[in-house]
């Protein structure tokens, strides 16, 4: 999926106003993402990402404290996640939350169905609920 069609999708899915506060939700779930994750799995996200969301996810998985190529990611809950987003966004955790969902569903539509499993199963339940129905186990 292209940069601009991915913005698009997330303006939409989450009622933005523009694309770019569309961008800010987009990179603030990445970078988040990124630092939760296991660097081997951000790294086979990236790969299947637009440039700079990619860029954004090796940065924050490169720049996560204690953190290296062999590492299972941050461990961090729904709550965690909410603010690091809502800080990134400039918004509210409810708000973020709900912004979060829908950057999720278009990188559920994104990428590799393995790759999503994988994300999917490398989450915990409080955030994996976010995911599309069909991934949120």
């Amino acid at each position: 999926m292209h940069h601009d069609e991915m913005i698009g999708k997330v303006q939409d899915l989450a009622q933005l106003p523009d694309r770019r506060a569309a961008e800010r939700v987009a990179h603030a779930v990445a970078s988040t993402l990124a630092e939760r994750l296991p660097t081997g799995l951000v790294r086979h996200v990236a790969a299947q990402l637009p440039p700079d969301m990619a860029a954004a996810m090796r940065e924050a998985a490169d720049a996560s404290p204690g953190v290296d190529s062999g590492t299972a990611g941050e461990r961090f809950g729904l709550t965690v996640f909410a603010g690091r987003i809502a800080d990134r966004a400039g918004t509210d955790e409810d708000t973020a939350l709900r912004e979060a969902a829908a950057v999720l569903e278009v990188l559920d539509a994104a990428l590799a169905p393995e790759l999503t499993e994988r994300m999917a199963h490398a989450l915990p339940s409080d955030i994996r609920e976010l995911l599309p129905v069909e991934r949120a186990y």
